[in-house]
């Protein structure tokens, strides 16, 4: 399971940073941009903006260009309904807007040209008048663009109403956020974490309703740890709007509902490709044979596509009983899930699942238990049916059922290639081919897929683990571990360059933060999380020649 980046919020990165190509806006952003447009007259095209975070002095700005055309338009002259934040910020930007024009005309001097300059945001360059006007009348459009931010009324009556001596003592703010949109309160906590927080959240929703979000956080850049033990902890707070993530689209249920049909057809095809000595030959010859350039009838694999279904539901149930054991373990804790998005592949059947966190997590042990879940989950059903099917290949009975794999292939795994030479012995393991039921190829699958995902990288089940129960340092050091063993071929064998390239494409992105990510999860999670990992490099670390020739794991060729 993974997900996709839905709400902005970031602890090692404090104040704005603006880097924007063509801006695009929401509804009410666009009002703002028409009026803008309609006073000035400037049609803007940010070709670079970069803000470094305001200090106790103010605002800087750099690297910044823009174009300038005509901005009228028939829609201009519409009436239009804003709300009173936007005529408060509309009626600034006018009155701005004719203090400098009344100063261009009566020909200011250069003392008044740099009082002009100073009303405006501090820290501008002031080496030209136009420019600095520019510049300012260009920095209030950002503002009118930018995200949702903190009402200044809020800031200081949650100040008035939340934090005090009793709870939490506030000794300065910064601007938090991936844009600055909202703010950090810096300062000294006046009891236990858990307590306070649960306090100020209740407080906060007393005094301004479902509004904001408040999150407690590590405090970036502290001196030392809290004198009561545990790292110093600050309180950001945003607007719900952007803090959380976005509803579920038309788009994304078409996506969803066309990777599933995809990820049925590979399932399918999977058990087809399992039956391959009961294949026709010309068929067989086609997609074994690199030098066949003629495809055969295709007509001829449809009778066996009735023996395939059985396995080709095998590997869909554990897929499903995976996404299932996360939705069981997210309902009590409130966490509400996205759509699955399956991802089909031919080898395995499928490679999993990403499903997106529709809420915030509140606590770092829900992120555990959650991504947890559905890999325990999809293992304990794969492993059911790798025993069962093991068992029944070995048992006179069920020989009409058994089809014939190479015993190359149980060198894939070491876990899986042991447990399966303990139960079917040496002869029949030491053979070219291995007579096996079709439930040891789906608990074979379900398994390596269940492992695959609990690699500590990214926003995979395992990334999101091993965040939630070490922290993001911990992340950055198992994620370069992985890398590094799946691009030289060390986990997952032939599979690991396709699942190397399908996380860095779709899931590198750490998960967000949770609204207390401070707290500790335990010692019992974290060890269950160690044991879980060491289970799964032994699941997805191939058997080398000498251990195999040892075991008489398939036949090892030497050349």
């Amino acid at each position: 399971m993974g997900t996709l980046p839905s709400y902005s919020l970031s602890n090692a990165t404090l104040g704005p940073d603006f880097r924007c190509g063509f801006f695009r806006c929401r509804e009410k952003a666009a009002q703002r941009t028409k009026f803008a447009t309609a006073r000035e007259g400037y049609g803007f095209c940010c070709l670079r903006f970069a803000a470094l975070r305001r200090g106790n002095c103010g605002r800087k700005m750099d690297g910044f260009r823009c174009l300038s055309g005509s901005g009228s338009s028939e829609e201009d002259n519409e009436p239009k309904k804003v709300d009173s934040s936007v005529a408060t910020e509309e009626r600034e930007f006018s009155v701005a807007t004719e203090e400098r024009d009344r100063r261009n005309d009566d020909g200011p001097s250069a003392e008044n040209n740099q009082a002009s300059i100073s009303s405006g945001p501090s820290g501008l360059p002031t080496e030209s008048p136009m420019y600095n006007n520019f510049q300012v009348d260009s920095f209030k459009l950002m503002e009118l663009l930018g995200p949702e931010k903190v009402d200044p009324s809020d800031i200081k009556l949650i100040k008035e109403k939340l934090f005090g001596y009793t709870t939490f003592w506030v000794t300065g703010e910064e601007q938090f956020g991936d844009f600055g949109e909202g703010i950090l309160f810096l300062g000294n906590l006046r009891g236990k974490r858990e307590d306070i927080f649960a306090k100020l959240q209740r407080q906060l929703a007393e005094v301004t309703g479902d509004k904001y979000n408040l999150f407690m956080v590590e405090e970036p850049n502290s001196d030392g740890p809290d004198p009561r033990g545990g790292p110093r902890v600050s309180f950001g707070l945003l607007r719900k709007e952007v803090s959380e993530p976005g509803p579920t689209t038309l788009w994304q249920y078409v996506i969803a509902f066309i990777l599933f049909v995809l990820t049925v057809g590979s399932c399918v095809e999977l058990g087809i490709a399992s039956q391959l000595n009961r294949l026709p030959p010309e068929v067989v010859d086609y997609f074994t044979n690199p030098n066949a350039s003629d495809p055969p009838d295709m007509q001829l694999l449809v009778p066996y596509v009735e023996s395939a279904l059985p396995l080709a539901y095998g590997v869909l149930g554990v897929q499903l009983f995976h996404e299932v054991g996360h939705f069981l373990a997210a309902f009590p804790r409130k966490v509400k899930l996205g759509l699955p998005y399956f991802i089909p592949n031919i080898t395995l059947g499928s490679f999993g699942a990403i499903t997106q966190f529709k809420s915030i997590l509140p606590d770092r042990k829900a992120k555990v238990d959650v991504s947890m879940a559905g890999p325990l989950a999809g293992a304990a059903l794969s492993f059911s049916m790798f025993g069962v099917g093991l068992l029944l290949s070995s048992h006179p009975a069920a020989v009409g059922d058994l089809v014939q794999v190479p015993s190359m292939l149980f060198q894939g795994s070491l876990l899986l290639g042991v447990i399966s030479r303990a139960v079917l012995g040496y002869s029949a393991m030491h053979a070219a081919t291995v007579s096996i039921h079709p439930l040891v190829i789906a608990g074979w699958c379900g398994l390596t897929t269940s492992a695959f995902n609990m690699l500590p990288v990214g926003c995979l089940d395992g990334g999101r683990a091993v965040q939630g129960a070490y922290g993001k340092g911990w992340l950055v050091g198992f994620g370069l571990a992985t890398y590094a063993m799946l691009g030289l071929g060390v986990l997952g064998g032939p599979l690991s360059l396709p699942w190397g390239l399908y996380v860095l494409i779709c899931q590198r992105t750490p998960e967000k933060p949770c609204l207390n990510d401070v707290t500790e999860v335990g010692t019992w999670r974290k060890t269950a999380l160690a044991v879980t990992l060491f289970f799964v490099v032994l699941t997805l670390l191939p058997l080398w020649d000498q251990l195999a020739e040892e075991l008489g794991v398939g036949l090892v060729t030497t050349f």
